[in-house]
């Protein structure tokens, strides 16, 4: 398995076919991924190289990080793991319900003929 780089600060024109001639020119490029967003199509200005080892990584970094591309230097690191990744929602992501809450429930009241909401009673209280 290849080292995984974080390409960023790219142009919306860059392509994967620019990224991949771009890298292997420091070794072998496995996969290349330029990360598109999905309502206007066009690039989010970062994507990802795996390279066939470390070392060939080591120098694609060494080699490519600040140089221009279409005007904007490159930043090249390791993605961070998943899990260590920040969540928009500062109270995390456990605080954000995955369905909506239901609508309360409405009884009829058989001795009046209306409709109540359930918990409360009749003068208002609870």
């Amino acid at each position: 398995m290849g080292k995984k780089l974080s390409v960023g600060n790219l142009t919306y024109g860059v392509t994967a076919a620019m990224l991949q001639r771009l890298f292997a020119a420091h070794g072998a490029v496995l996969s290349v991924q330029v990360v598109m967003d999905p309502d206007t199509g066009r690039s989010r200005g970062f994507g990802f190289v795996e390279m066939g080892s470390d070392e060939e990584a080591r120098a694609a970094t060494a080699a490519l990080t600040g140089r221009q591309v279409d005007g904007r230097g490159l930043t090249i690191h390791e993605p961070r793991p998943k899990a260590a990744r920040r969540c928009w929602n500062p109270a995390g992501p456990e605080s954000r319900p995955l369905t909506p809450p239901a609508a309360p429930q409405r009884l009829q009241d058989p001795d009046r003929g209306d409709e109540r909401r359930a918990g409360k009673a009749p003068d208002g209280g609870a």
